[in-house]
């Protein structure tokens, strides 16, 4: 396998090992998936005008990705790479947002995840 889709997959992985250490529970948000689709509406537009085949600014190695391009020749691993950094921003700002709150209100149970997640306006 290439090695920026092995890396891509990797990012993925580490994420999800990130939420389920951290507990934060905000891969069953519906807030968090309508903010990814947010970011990857925009990821398109950019990517898509970075990685077009017919006036590449940023260039890849055939032999270090899939090859597989979709849309507007965007390589399906950068959207890999997008939702591991965007996905791990919020992440450890919810955590830390928790661990605040808690220490603020003097108890000792920043770790413990939530009984169900709440949404913040």
């Amino acid at each position: 396998m290439p090695e920026y889709t092995v890396l891509a997959v990797l990012a993925v992985l580490a994420t999800v090992g990130l939420e389920r250490w951290s507990r934060t529970g905000l891969f069953r948000t519906l807030q968090f998936w309508l903010s990814m689709a947010i970011v990857f509406a925009f990821q398109v537009l950019v990517d898509g005008w970075l990685t077009k085949l017919s006036a590449p600014i940023v260039l890849y190695a055939p032999e270090h990705f899939l090859g597989v391009r979709w849309p507007w020749d965007v390589p399906i691993e950068d959207y890999l790479f997008g939702f591991a950094m965007v996905a791990s921003v919020i992440i450890l700002f919810e955590r830390a947002r928790r661990r605040r709150e808690a220490h603020q209100a003097g108890r000792d149970d920043a770790d413990r995840p939530d009984p169900l997640p709440q949404e913040h306006p």
